[in-house]
């Protein structure tokens, strides 16, 4: 059991984005008392945004904590709505929401997948849910079972994870005030306040069309101005590639690492053979956060690999590569062009020159209409219809398609 179970007094915190926030009970504040969750307090939300907006230094824990606020008024909503839920649909639904994103490593989605291949953060969250359970003896049982959406009850699974989740109502209005970017920034409280529950499914009052429309398009606005913006897209890939030099190097000469991030380096080809996490390496896992990726970092910038050390001083120093943005897929004579300026430049041979030029894809859906997850819309007579149809704007439908567009990074004295 939790050694620190039952000791805490229900408390709340002042949030910046909504005043204050209460702690529902003295298991969700043990909960966020617990190492594991503390951790998140050191992974930034927008990992490495803040090169572009300086006021984007939140964090993970920031987040997870206003996730459940809004979830505590949505649940409040609803049950004024006449809807049942029991004490304890309350109590799992929060903590589902409060752990959905303990899982995440350093810098958040930056360096996703660089540690445990394979895992996506869903999936090593719901490895620290089974181990704090353990702990707390069953009591997250019924939240992890939400989470899961493994339960009876579909509308609780969708307020933790759904096209109009609290998850993504906080994090839209969260960046937007740290950022600055104000056209992200959405109506919350007026979407819960329409929010109702109709044959298992949540829905939107018809009367609150337009907060959801202004929530898909600040959604789009939001990708393609902060998370797909093309520095911290540059920032970003510079850093995975960083890492997948140190690794190499790590086997072949030798890099600095903090213990937490060596682990990592040092085994991966067994993390890579095992669909199992043991409990050492989760607990080394959770011991990782963005100061083991920048301390590092520090010391590579005097690596004698020339690769490590361009990357790792470009990205400490804030230089970072130029960005070319394309509808299309660059010319390959372009790139090889490119590549062997950068080869002759700096004495590196083909393999190495890869780390320095570099070309992709990137693509964003501000809203989905290819599964049953969609938002639904509650109208006076009754009926439901998908926002995509009930909208009287072109452009949500248009939202709905996939944009993709191609990036090319080079060193900017080439």
């Amino acid at each position: 059991m939790n050694k620190h179970y039952g000791t805490n007094k229900i408390k709340i915190i002042n949030d910046p984005v909504y005043g204050f926030i209460n702690i529902p009970s003295e298991l969700h504040l043990d909960l966020i008392q617990h190492p594991y969750f503390q951790r998140m307090r050191r992974l930034k939300q927008l990992g490495l945004s803040y090169y572009v907006y300086p006021g984007a230094t939140h964090t993970r824990f920031d987040h997870v904590l206003g996730a459940m606020h809004l979830m505590n008024i949505a649940l409040r909503e609803l049950e004024r709505k006449g809807q049942k839920i029991t004490k304890d649909e309350k109590d799992a639904v929060l903590i589902a929401i409060l752990l959905h994103d303990i899982g995440h490593g350093p810098l958040s989605h930056s360096l996703e997948g660089s540690f445990i291949i394979g895992k996506n953060h869903e999936e090593l969250s719901l490895f620290f849910m089974e181990q704090l359970n353990k702990e707390f003896e069953g009591k997250l049982s019924l939240g992890i079972k939400i989470f899961r959406n493994e339960y009876k009850k579909q509308f609780l699974h969708d307020l933790v994870s759904s096209q109009l989740d609290m998850d993504r109502l906080d994090y839209l209005k969260r960046d937007s005030f740290y950022t600055g970017v104000t056209e992200g920034g959405i109506g919350s409280d007026r979407i819960i306040k329409m929010l109702r529950v109709v044959n298992d499914e949540l829905a939107v009052e018809e009367k609150g069309i337009y907060s959801v429309e202004q929530f898909i398009v600040a959604r789009r606005i939001m990708y393609w101005q902060v998370y797909l913006h093309k520095t911290v897209i540059a920032s970003e890939i510079m850093m995975k590639k960083a890492i997948q030099k140190a690794k190499i190097e790590s086997k072949k000469n030798g890099v600095y690492a903090t213990p937490a991030l060596a682990y990592f380096f040092n085994t991966e080809e067994k993390l890579n053979k095992s669909d199992i996490i043991d409990n050492f390496t989760l607990e080394a896992f959770a011991k990782l956060d963005d100061s083991d990726i920048i301390v590092s970092m520090k010391e590579w910038m005097n690596h004698s690999d020339k690769v490590l050390s361009v990357i790792s001083k470009s990205l400490i120093n804030r230089d970072l590569f130029r960005v070319e943005i394309a509808r299309e897929r660059f010319n390959l004579e372009k790139i090889k062009n490119l590549q062997e300026k950068v080869s002759d430049k700096y004495k590196i041979n083909d393999e190495d020159v890869k780390y320095l030029v570099f070309s992709d894809k990137i693509k964003s859906k501000a809203y989905s209409t290819d599964n049953d997850t969609g938002i639904n819309i509650l109208h006076k007579s009754g009926k439901m219809s998908d926002i995509a149809k009930a909208s009287d704007l072109d452009n949500i439908t248009a939202l709905s398609k996939t944009v993709e567009k191609y990036f090319l990074c080079y060193p900017k004295d080439i």
